[in-house]
């Protein structure tokens, strides 16, 4: 049950990575490299959206992204700061309590991380964990403690534009998917636990998904996770994104070594576009 419950909130954001073609950005100042710029068509600061989190028919917990509203700026470059929060819920939280947060600064432009924050508490295994990632030269600077043990520091290559475990969930939704196929793979590079993790995800098709929000016009993803500790097998997982220029995810369904997780919308805050609600 404890494995089950490790990651609850990554279960979440490793279901909307994707690639897309890039265009040139802007000299940096007093840096040779030049980096991408991509358009935001899909959010604006002040988004909200929360999820609730089933382990078969028992609520287990619940998770929430924001986008703050508050104008920052690192390395002379605005960024956006994204948040992510999950917790346990009822029973859960009696026996195997998660308190998990994540955060991201995304430069406006280039869709990449510039720093990243890892605060989590599952069952009692504690990680506080942050990454600053040096574009510039494709590095990964981190500095962690795990469960109260000394700190450990690194500096590790990286890849480029390589995104966060909560990073690559906001630059997959300014993809644009309108031309994507049945079969289709999309791939994403993610620095997680020390290392380049590449991720793919698979294009299904298109569904209509009903919850306590209404029905929904959706496209359908398997993300092709790592089998091993959680997932059994490779396409264990399927996400349903709305079909409209938000991108939010609707549901997430995942088989696990124990049981199985759905994830469902059930509030949202701040949208830049009206939902694509199918016809009755």
């Amino acid at each position: 049950m404890g494995t089950m419950k490790k990651h609850l909130l990554l279960f979440f954001i490793t279901t909307m990575l994707a690639v897309s073609g890039i265009d040139s950005g802007a000299q940096p100042k007093n840096n040779k490299k030049v980096l991408r710029k991509i358009e935001n068509h899909a959010f604006n600061p002040g988004e909200e959206l929360k999820y609730r989190v089933h382990y078969g028919f028992i609520d287990a917990g619940e998770a929430v992204l924001e986008i703050s509203k508050e104008s920052k700026v690192i390395n002379d470059r605005e960024v956006y700061h994204m948040i992510g929060r999950g917790r346990s819920l009822g029973a859960f939280d009696w026996f195997f309590k998660v308190r998990d947060r994540y955060e991201t600064f995304i430069d406006k432009e280039a869709f990449i991380p510039w720093k990243f924050i890892r605060d989590v508490n599952e069952g009692g295994y504690k990680i506080d964990e942050t990454i600053t990632f040096d574009h510039y030269n494709n590095l990964a600077s981190t500095e962690s403690v795990r469960n109260k043990k000394p700190k450990q520091t690194g500096t590790y290559e990286s890849a480029e534009n390589v995104q966060d475990m909560l990073s690559a969930f906001y630059y997959a939704r300014t993809l644009d998917l309108s031309k994507a196929k049945p079969g289709d793979i999309f791939p994403i590079e993610a620095f997680i636990d020390n290392e380049v993790i590449p991720l793919n995800i698979k294009f299904v098709g298109r569904e209509v998904v009903k919850n306590r929000k209404g029905s929904f016009n959706c496209l359908k993803f398997k993300p092709l996770l790592q089998v091993g500790r959680v997932f059994k097998e490779k396409e264990e997982m399927t996400v349903w994104i709305s079909d409209d220029l938000n991108r939010i995810p609707i549901r997430l369904e995942t088989a696990v070594i124990v049981g199985s997780i759905k994830m469902d919308l059930v509030d949202f805050k701040n949208l830049r576009h009206p939902l694509n609600l199918a016809k009755k």
